[in-house]
Parts: C-alpha cells; structure tokens; sequence
C-alpha cells in the first residue's frame, strides 16, 4: 500500500510540474514530509529523483540547442563545490541525522517561502528584468553577472543540497534578472542543465549519508515519468496563472510551518 500510494503522489507531482512547470523538490518533498518520511530521507530521495526526471530535459534543450553551456559552467562553478563541501561538513561536524534534521526542515522552510514569493512576483520580476535589458549593460548587475552567476551557484549548491528545492523555481528567475537577453526557453534549458549535475551530486552525498530510500525513489518515478509528460500535454487547456497561485500560496503556508516549529 505504500508503494503505491508513494507512486501516485509521484504521479500527482509530475502532473503538476508538466502543467506548470515548477520545480519538483518544492512540491515532493513538502508531501514526502507530510506522509511522515524523516526530512533526512525525504531530501536525498527527492534529490536523486529530481536528477533522474530532469535528465531527460536537459537531452531536449541540448538538441533544440536551447542551452547556453557558458552561463551553465559559471552555475556549475559554484554550485558543485559548495555541495560537496556542505556534504563533508555534515559528514564531520554531525554524528548522525537526528542532529543536522533541525537545520535541514529549516531550511526547507525559508526555500519555499523564497520560491513562493518569487512565484507570486513573477511578473514584477520580468518586468525588472525587461528594464535591465533596456539598460544595454551599463546597470551594475550586468556588469557584475558572471561573478553573480558563480555566487548564485554556491547559494544554490548548499540549499539545494540541504532541502532539495531550488534549482528550478529559483534558478530560473535569478537568470531572467541576470540574462534578460534570454530568451524564456533559454533560460529554463540553462538553468535545467545546471539543476541536473546539482542535483546529482547533492544525492551522491545524502547517499554517501544513508540518507536515500531506494524503494521510495522507485515508486515516485514510477508514478511521476508518465504524469509529467501528460501534464505538459494538457497544461494548455487550464488555468496555469490561477494553478501557480494557489501552488504559491500552499508552499508559503508549508514554509512559514517548517521555518517556526
């Protein structure tokens, strides 16, 4: 019975992200928590999950040569370091899991309050982006953008790697206020093809933790492959906008949950 529960909310996750397009670990581990996974469990099987589905993506963008590799480096530059070095230290400075799952839910909260509120904002947000453009380069944050870029991994490469959410919802609009010149598909093959290695490699290290259930992952691409692609296929008869504000809204209430208690 768990397994096929497990596998349907991996069907319910996909269903989503094909329909909106946000980010897996905002929406699956949040639920993985909700059905009483331990945190530590619930964001290394996400982890490795988001690595699998997202694989597939990064294939397409690459053939659609929808992916600029440069900015993906700089990302990558950032982010791997940073996730491997929060690995070691939670390997070192920590005993076992009960003692790091204070910091790992916390965390998790603040993602998703960040990744709610940047959903609700979107269209301010390109906006801004749109005026950063206009500027032809002169604004200090393009001026600035390749060493954003890189600090922007880093920031990523530990939180992702602590709570499983960011590399999509977060990602993509620190590129779209960075890269203005992107187009939107750009951005999100980009910011795909740096989620992919993050993802990854932050798994690699909750598996080096014990931190992944096998089981579990089975189960929620079981359910989640098929459900994405169908998303995607009705994603244009409904109402995205009014879907990602509720979605917004939802991951707002859960984050102000994880960050107080």
């Amino acid at each position: 019975m768990d397994f096929l529960l497990y596998a349907m909310s991996g069907a319910l996750v996909g269903l989503v992200v094909g329909i909106t397009g946000i980010g897996g670990g905002s929406l699956m581990t949040p639920l993985l928590l909700l059905f009483g996974i331990p945190p530590h469990i619930a964001v290394g099987t996400d982890l490795l999950y988001a690595a699998i589905t997202k694989a597939s993506g990064v294939v397409a963008h690459h053939r659609q040569k929808t992916i600029n590799w440069t900015i993906t480096l700089l990302m990558v530059a950032g982010s791997i370091p940073s996730a491997i070095l929060t690995g070691i230290i939670l390997s070192a400075f920590f005993d076992d899991y009960q003692h790091y799952t204070g910091i790992i839910t916390a965390c998790l909260g603040l993602m998703l309050v960040i990744t709610a509120t940047l959903l609700l904002f979107r269209k301010r947000l390109q906006v801004f982006a749109e005026r950063q453009a206009n500027l032809s380069g002169s604004s200090w944050l393009q001026r600035n953008r390749a060493a954003l870029t890189v600090i922007m991994g880093v920031v990523l490469g530990v939180f992702v790697t602590l709570t499983s959410v960011g590399a999509g919802a977060i990602g993509t609009v620190v590129l779209l206020i960075l890269y203005p010149y992107l187009r939107s598909v750009q951005i999100v093959g980009t910011d795909l093809a740096h989620a992919v290695p993050l993802t990854l490699i932050g798994g690699l290290v909750h598996l080096s933790l014990g931190n992944v259930d096998y089981a579990l992952l089975g189960a929620l691409l079981l359910g989640s492959i098929p459900a994405i692609h169908f998303g995607t296929k009705i994603g244009t008869h409904l109402p995205e906008n009014l879907l990602r504000n509720i979605l917004a809204g939802l991951l707002l209430i859960l984050g102000i949950k994880y960050m107080i208690f």
